[in-house]
């Protein structure tokens, strides 16, 4: 395997960092929410980027080096996609506004990539004077897909420990003020909300970052695969977001083949640990002869396990379902945005989109209605789409109750919490 020369590093950290810039000059700077299109142009160029490294790695470094990287790159950009869930999560609980959330993603995605090079370098560090940290990587990937596979039981409002400390350390604002990170609130400089959920954002990165590092260590040694891959997949996850953040719930067994690809990964590295064993209590210190699985195994296995997640996801019905509530949500906050003086036709035309989703979502198998996610905050708004739309118009007021099973808190008209 050739050795990455000083001006290879170079070149890589300065493509790298003039990405990150591109992004804040040109991207964020002036607060919006990107189009369908353009989500999905910017994508498109990210991965492309990305891919087009993996050829040059592959050309320059040979096929085993251009496996590694490939592996490492899809592993990561699949890790990265289940951070988008939890970006989701905070942004909502947070109530940012959408134009102001490419400047929340973007510092979350500058923070992990220096947060992660820490990691890359601590890791190095270990693997290099410590060759029983491989178990130890193996086992924390082994304890991460068992707890993928556990039901998700945490409560999407409770803000993380970070913000919960600076809270209560600092005075802050409930309030937004644009895109600031402080203000004036009750006659005192205060934190905003926006600087906390940056906060939140970095925290949860640095948590991502105990399964992601020891799980492209588990495919490659190589410093510079490592940091490339990690790299590359977190370039591009703001556009991610905007592009599939609304589609992300369709993916309903990702955590399932994630489970499958950390729990593989995690067998290889226990299993490399025995084959380079040197701890007393293990087989008197000495190599344990088992099977090693090679980088092109890893690569296949790691693809196939992602490519049937996503085939199984696509086509169940719970996914399907899933799918029809986030329409619904989508078509009622659409509607909710409409100003006063939009134009007839397309209030009428985004009404009967939203009706049309309504019809989707009440059409569904009871099993299904029982897994809405808090059904009283969108029997709310679903109704607040109805006045607004009988009061825009002068028509009667319509149905606007889904057949839902209520939440406890429910007071029986979908208003409660409200």
């Amino acid at each position: 395997m050739p050795t990455t020369s000083p001006l290879v590093w170079e070149a890589t950290i300065a493509l790298i960092i003039g990405l990150l810039v591109f992004d804040y000059f040109f991207h964020v700077r002036k607060a919006h929410a990107p189009t369908l299109r353009e989500a999905t142009i910017w994508s498109a160029l990210y991965v492309g980027i990305a891919l087009l490294f993996g050829v040059a790695v592959w050309t320059w470094g040979g096929a085993d080096m251009g496996a590694e990287y490939f592996s490492g790159y899809i592993t990561e950009k699949a890790l990265s996609i289940d951070n988008v869930f939890v970006f989701l999560v905070i942004m909502s609980s947070f109530k940012v506004p959408r134009e102001d959330q490419q400047k929340v993603l973007l510092f979350g995605i500058t923070f992990a990539l220096i947060a992660r090079t820490v990691f890359i370098l601590l890791g190095a560090a270990l693997i290099e004077h410590f060759s029983w940290v491989f178990y130890l990587f193996g086992l924390v990937l082994l304890v991460t897909a068992g707890n993928l596979l556990a039901p998700d039981d945490h409560d999407d409002d409770k803000p993380n420990i970070v913000v919960r400390l600076v809270r209560k350390m600092f005075h802050s604002s409930p309030h937004y003020d644009g895109d600031k990170l402080f203000t004036t609130y009750q006659g005192r400089r205060a934190l905003t909300p926006m600087l906390l959920v940056m906060l939140a954002i970095g925290g949860t990165d640095i948590l991502f970052a105990f399964d992601s590092i020891p799980a492209i260590f588990g495919l490659t040694q190589n410093i510079f695969i490592v940091f490339t891959a990690t790299a590359f997949s977190l370039l591009g996850l703001r556009q991610l977001y905007f592009l599939i953040g609304g589609l992300l719930e369709r993916l309903v067994y990702l955590s399932i083949g994630l489970a499958a690809v950390l729990g593989f990964i995690g067998v290889k590295l226990v299993l490399h640990a025995l084959h380079e064993n040197n701890l007393p209590f293990i087989n008197d210190g000495e190599p344990v002869p088992v099977i090693e699985i090679g980088t092109w195994t890893s690569l296949v296995v790691i693809v196939a396990i992602l490519l049937v997640t996503v085939v199984a996801s696509l086509t169940s019905p719970k996914g399907k379902a899933k799918v029809a509530v986030s329409a619904l949500r989508q078509e009622i906050a659409d509607y909710l945005l409409l100003s006063p003086d939009s134009a007839p036709a397309a209030r009428r035309g985004a009404f009967d989109d939203l009706r049309a989703s309504q019809a989707r979502v009440d059409a569904l198998e009871p099993r299904f209605k029982a897994m809405v996610k808090r059904p009283d905050v969108l029997q709310h708004d679903l109704r607040r789409a109805h006045e607004a739309h009988a009061a825009a118009t002068g028509t009667p007021l319509r149905s606007s109750r889904l057949d839902l099973p209520p939440t406890p808190e429910d007071d029986g008209d979908g208003d409660s919490g409200h």
